[in-house]
């Protein structure tokens, strides 16, 4: 990738460039409500960051944004970027406490927030000392500033800060699925890193693209797929504010025929349970998926790719590395394995003592990755686990066959022996899902009455789907699929399964 060295601010990259290449007319955010073209954008960016500075907003302080995706989002994050304020996205699906924690661990002078989400907050934003201003994006302000009539009596005249490459530009907190969310701090230059590596060499977005993703903005992984990616090439992207529910992707997918979905593996299942498919649904126009999140299994990759005619290139990736690092790529795809290396990132698997493992053999996953956070804030111990000079570790299992490709078994502490031999918890969640009467599954360790571990399942079943005789059915499926010692012993239906905002199983709340 190209060297950001020294004086470097991400927004003149990602947006101003566009404008001075001749893109200012085209649209570059459409949320199916407004429409945002690239040199609108700029304007509004411009706007964003005199309105910070009025506020009294310095350069390397917070702003947090609890926002929808909308064409809002944009143009608060990149006109926090241009002033050097830094962005800090957070997770629209939090619970008060955890607003409130966050929001006093970043010590954000300025919340940015849809009108929509104005209720979750409203008992804590007195709480929070360092919080000044509210800014709401909506109709309606409840008595705050809003957003479209603080912007509008701006200038849209501003120098952009002169930002260092290596200067941190945006936080963004994990999803704590096992805690409190954790501010992981990227730098200027990370946002390219991703565009030219994943965006360019492996997905190869084009600028007459047109992208939808699933995950929103705040996430690492949307953040990419409807952000940095487009904006790297001058593409469009269609934003989605609601929930991303099969039918509201059908029903933009068949609104504005995307080239590219960006989405993962328990919402393409569930697209493709849905008791209204049918053949042609899916957009006319696309050309390729991608999936993260969690491992696509196999059968889901196939279902799709046989019932759409594009392939998902399912990859890994994660809020301290900001995006994909290992992925199939195009004309080189295996679904049940998440590829190779992505090009300008190099990945180890080691064992418990550090030492690289061999082809075959389950090892922890590090990823030396130019796109890496800089640490994780106010968590000194957790960083230095974490960040290891050039390498990331990961928390993931992974195995590395002879051909290079690596697949996924587990997060670390997901693994578990049964009669000495490792297994995986997604392992045994494919097999499972592969019968027809299940949709989704999530695997745990249980202790038998010998105190020995063995696999416990929880499924959830497609529509008209019985459990007469279920239960030895499902295990004598999986004795066939993946061996006799992984089937599971016990087996739950339930209706739903405890998940991460991001659609990741939350196994931990599973377990006895």
């Amino acid at each position: 990738m190209s060297d950001l060295s020294g004086s470097y601010n991400a927004v003149t990259w990602l947006l101003d460039r566009n404008v001075e290449e001749g893109r200012g007319a085209k649209l570059a955010f459409t949320d199916t409500l407004s429409d945002l073209t690239y040199g609108e954008l700029q304007t509004q960016s411009k706007r964003l960051a005199n309105l910070l500075r009025r506020l009294g907003v310095r350069r390397e302080e917070r702003v947090a944004m609890i926002m929808l995706d909308t064409v809002d989002f944009p143009t608060v994050f990149l006109g926090a970027m241009r002033a050097g304020v830094i962005p800090v996205p957070l997770n629209t699906l939090l619970t008060p406490d955890q607003y409130a924690y966050v929001l006093a661990d970043c010590r954000a002078r300025v919340l940015f927030i849809s009108e929509a989400l104005l209720p979750v907050v409203k008992d804590i934003i007195g709480r929070m000392p360092a919080l000044e201003h509210v800014v709401v994006s909506g109709a309606d302000a409840n008595g705050h500033k809003k957003l479209s009539d603080e912007i509008a009596t701006e200038s849209d005249t501003f120098t952009t800060a002169a930002t260092h490459a290596d200067e941190p530009a945006f936080w963004l907190y994990s999803s704590g699925s096992t805690g409190m969310p954790k501010g992981v701090r990227h730098l200027h230059s990370n946002l390219a890193a991703t565009a030219q590596t994943y965006a360019s060499q492996v997905l190869g977005i084009r600028e007459d693209d047109v992208g939808l993703s699933a995950a929103k903005l705040f996430f690492a992984y949307g953040l990419g797929n409807a952000l940095t990616f487009p904006m790297s090439v001058g593409a469009t992207t269609v934003l989605n504010a609601e929930r991303p529910t099969p039918a509201r992707m059908f029903e933009l997918m068949n609104k504005y025929n995307p080239s590219i979905f960006f989405g993962v593996p328990t919402l393409f299942a569930a697209m493709l349970n849905d008791a209204t498919l049918k053949s042609e649904r899916g957009g006319k126009k696309l050309r390729i998926c991608t999936s993260a999140g969690e491992a696509l299994p196999e059968s889901v990759g196939n279902a799709w790719k046989s019932r759409f005619g594009a392939d998902i290139l399912d990859g890994v990736g994660s809020t301290e590395l900001l995006h994909i690092f290992l992925s199939n790529a195009p004309g080189d795809i295996k679904y049940g394995s998440s590829g190779r290396p992505v090009p300008g990132y190099r990945v180890r698997l080691v064992n418990e003592a550090g030492v690289d493992v061999a082809d075959d053999e389950v090892g922890e996953l590090l990823v030396d990755a130019p796109s890496a956070g800089e640490g994780y804030w106010n968590q000194r111990v957790k960083s230095r686990q974490t960040f290891e000079g050039h390498w990331t570790r990961t928390g993931d299992k992974y195995i590395r066959d002879a051909e290079g490709r690596y697949t996924f078994c587990g997060r670390a502490d997901d693994m578990f022996k049964v009669s000495g031999i490792w297994v995986s918890p997604f392992e045994v969640e494919s097999a499972l899902i592969t019968h027809p009467a299940v949709a989704e599954a999530a695997v745990v360790p249980e202790a038998d009455p010998e105190g020995l571990l063995k696999p416990k399942a929880f499924v959830v079943l497609k529509p008209g789907a019985t459990t007469d005789g279920l239960h030895e059915a499902l295990k004598d499926h999986v004795k066939q699929k993946i061996g006799p010692w992984k089937y599971p012993r016990w087996i739950d239906v339930v209706d739903a399964l405890p998940k991460t905002a991001t659609g990741k199983i939350q196994r931990f709340k599973l377990r006895g």
